[in-house]
């Protein structure tokens, strides 16, 4: 990976982008694609569009979304404890001892998730943590003195933990679920920049908010664009590592490529340009099947209007919705690549229909 798109990757994964409160990660991403686009928009909740070639009538999305799960302060005690909600599916099994960033009206206030030690727990007894068991702890002894900080009920608080390299070959850290995809999408916007590629139709590079509560961002945004194909990419699990079940995860492993989706979603032309464009351009790809639906931003883009043709392109991710979400370098590599080489492929007014 060239050193300026390593030094965007890091910044923009270190960003907190927290559901709802997207701005400050979508303000970096477009910034980054501004030179490799003929224009962009952004609507009303924050998703960011580049395009290419607007004046086209065929209209072809890429697409990513950029939210993180988060908390919200629901409840703060009289000794200046902060009970929470959840801001998309966090997970309070992985809380207890992390450190946090809560956005308050002053600033950032620190804080952790504290525990009660292992020496005054009945361990025997012991449950896993749930939302009504973790709090906060900011170092305040009061409720007057958290509110003091800037620090209400409504307050955004997210996880510190920042991107780690992991023995040359993972990148590791908290949102890479899905900012990595944000990421791609943009390296290939620059790709056919840099490569000259004119494209035949306008391609819509879509950074959709809101996702995590239920595809919000990318259900308002089709609605808008009115495309002819969508190819989303998103992670997905891998399932090598302990405690997953392959009879019910799939055999999908980090590593071995992007991950190409079936499912009633899932237009079946497109998907079969994507897999023999894999072939074609040589990149490894894995398969993978959804139910009735792929829980990404395919689903609201496939449904949206009269329908628009959509597939999905994931990315293989270890330990989803925590803090060590962890994808190997060489499959961000391609998917980028397979994106790309899927859009060299579509033509003008290109007909996905099954038969006609």
């Amino acid at each position: 990976m060239r050193s300026e798109s390593f030094e965007f990757l890091q910044t923009y994964l270190n960003n907190p982008s927290p559901t709802g409160f997207e701005k400050e990660g979508q303000k970096l991403w477009l910034e980054y694609i501004k030179p490799f686009i003929d224009e962009y928009f952004v609507d009303t909740y924050g998703t960011v569009v580049g395009v290419i070639n607007p004046e086209a009538k065929y209209k072809v999305v890429i697409e990513a979304h950029a939210d993180e799960i988060s908390y919200f302060v629901n409840y703060i005690t009289k000794e200046g404890y902060l009970y929470l909600r959840r801001n998309g599916g966090s997970d309070p099994l992985v809380a207890p001892s992390k450190r946090v960033n809560i956005f308050g009206e002053k600033g950032i206030v620190k804080a952790v998730f504290g525990w009660p030690a292992i020496h005054v727990r009945k361990v025997e007894q012991d449950k896993a943590p749930t939302i009504e068991t973790v709090f906060l702890d900011c170092g305040a002894t009061s409720k007057e003195e958290v509110e003091e900080m800037g620090v209400h009920v409504g307050s955004v608080v997210t996880f510190e933990d920042e991107f780690t390299v992991l023995n040359d070959k993972f990148y590791v850290g908290r949102a890479l679920d899905n900012r990595v995809g944000g990421f791609m999408i943009a390296e290939v916007a620059r790709m056919l920049k840099e490569n000259d590629k004119k494209l035949p139709f306008g391609l819509y590079i879509v950074n959709a908010v809101q996702e995590e509560i239920g595809l919000r961002g990318a259900e308002m945004v089709a609605h808008r664009i009115n495309p002819d194909v969508a190819i989303i990419t998103d992670v997905t699990h891998d399932s090598q590592s302990p405690m997953y079940e392959k009879k019910t995860a799939g055999d999908i492993s980090c590593g071995k490529g992007p991950v190409i989706t079936y499912g009633p979603a899932v237009q079946n032309n497109l998907r079969d340009l994507i897999i023999e464009t894999a072939k074609q351009a040589d990149i490894p790809f894995q398969r993978a099947a959804a139910t009735r639906a792929t829980g990404t931003d395919t689903d609201a883009f496939a449904y949206s209007g009269s329908g628009v043709a959509s597939a999905l392109i994931s990315l293989p991710l270890k330990y989803m919705h925590t803090t060590v979400e962890t994808v190997h370098k060489d499959d961000v590599e391609s998917v980028t690549h397979l994106i790309y080489e899927t859009l060299l492929r579509i033509e003008d007014g290109h007909d996905f229909r099954y038969f006609n």
